[in-house]
């Protein structure tokens, strides 16, 4: 086993996966000096921690705000950006916008409530920062809903303290469908960017895996031949890293990252040709192609059929991948009922091998969790910071009679 460690904050709201789900982008975040994490607590309040990096003391704030923590979708996302200040947005399920940023620099106190453009803020969900090379700031969400909804995103100056429209709709439905995606910044600063399409409200419908990039913090998108995209993206204009019928109970807002090399890898699951059971896969451009693997051997049916959230008896996984050495080696972070609901995950050695076994990180269950992480600490330090709370969900956002867990930071060295 890889070197472990946890580090115990407090107690978090359990009775829906709204503290554990796979997007929150980010539920933990750090930059050179302190590492953040937000919450809801047992009363739907949002609660903020900080610590100095290498330190188990954790500062708390309870904050003025609360959230809808019935709906597993109204997820907390904090980033810090490159002057220190704290940024934060929750509780959204095609709502007006949340947001606030810390008072000053390295602060947990909040300011009130604020407007970030103004425009197209009224219908929001999945809100995610992301941390630009030059301490800046992306901001991505959806505007509309499920099976009708584009995605956009402002960019934020640190300098002068200022939001501004950087896309306005760059993967259009055409009041058709809705795309869900997934994002990472690899280390040269390329954005890339990964979707499904859903065609209504019933998982069932999600189809296919789309792919862009971007090389200029999000104003010009290609494809991964370096042709440039006319936006906003379309179902007939996209570029599609591979095709996946619907009914394939592909799911959809999984996990992507990109290696040192610029080339993406895409974590989700979905049930292979004449199969009933969903496997996880990796989808990834090995510099030339296309390529996927299927990374487990399942035995448990299941169907992802239905609307809202579900409880589903694995978790949509998070994906790492360290090319520093001879070979490129993979990471998927995942739960599986198969596994006793462990925070379990499988790694790959060598990618041209395809050979996977899986290590779990925990010993008891942690029934329903998702996987997020502070992704600015892997990209420092390849060091793995698991946001883990032991967190229940009742299928189509109902509550379960679950008491409060404990929110924990797993920290695991490959």
């Amino acid at each position: 086993m890889s070197q472990l460690h946890s580090s115990v904050i407090g107690k978090g709201w359990a009775r829906t996966a709204v503290n554990a789900t796979v997007y929150r982008r980010n539920s933990v975040v750090s930059n050179a000096s302190y590492q953040y994490v937000a919450y809801y607590d047992a009363e739907r309040r949002v609660v903020l921690a900080q610590r100095q990096l290498g330190s188990d003391d954790w500062t708390m704030e309870v904050t003025p705000y609360t959230g809808n923590t019935s709906d597993a979708h109204n997820v907390i996302s904090i980033m810090v950006d490159g002057a220190g200040y704290l940024h934060m947005s929750w509780d959204h399920h095609v709502d007006e916008l949340r947001y606030c940023r810390s008072v000053e620099p390295n602060s947990l106190k909040l300011t009130d409530k604020m407007l970030m453009t103004g425009e197209k803020e009224n219908k929001v969900t999945y809100p995610e920062f992301h941390h630009l090379s030059d301490g800046n700031l992306l901001f991505f969400y959806r505007d509309g809903s499920s099976g009708q909804g584009d995605l956009m995103i402002n960019y934020y100056d640190s300098q002068t303290q200022t939001w501004s429209k950087r896309q306005d709709n760059v993967i259009s439905g055409e009041d058709e469908r809705n795309a869900y995606w997934q994002t990472a910044i690899d280390e040269a600063g390329t954005i890339h960017l990964s979707w499904v399409w859903r065609e209504t409200p019933d998982v069932a419908t999600n189809h296919d895996m789309c792919y862009a990039k971007s090389d200029d913090n999000g104003v010009t998108w290609r494809k991964s031949t370096g042709e440039v995209y006319t936006l906003p993206i379309t179902q007939d204009t996209a570029e599609y890293a591979l095709r996946i019928p619907q009914n394939s109970f592909l799911m959809n807002q999984t996990a992507m990252c990109a290696d040192s090399q610029g080339r993406p890898y895409i974590a989700t699951y979905w049930r292979p040709v004449g199969s009933n059971i969903p496997q996880y896969h990796i989808i990834y451009h090995d510099g030339s192609l296309w390529q996927t693997q299927q990374v487990t051997e399942r035995i448990t049916p299941f169907d992802v059929s239905g609307r809202g959230s579900r409880r589903i008896p694995f978790a949509r996984p998070q994906i790492m991948v360290d090319n520093r050495g001879e070979h490129d080696k993979a990471y998927i972070v995942f739960r599986d009922i198969e596994r006793g609901d462990r925070v379990s995950v499988a790694i790959c050695d060598d990618l041209q091998a395809r050979e996977w076994y899986i290590e779990d990180l925990t010993d008891s269950s942690v029934t329903v969790w998702e996987p997020s992480y502070d992704t600015e600490m892997w990209k420092r330090d390849h060091i793995l910071h698991l946001f883990v709370q032991n967190t229940e969900q009742g299928d189509g956002e109902k509550e379960v009679d679950f008491p409060p867990q404990d929110v924990i930071i797993l920290e695991w060295q490959p």
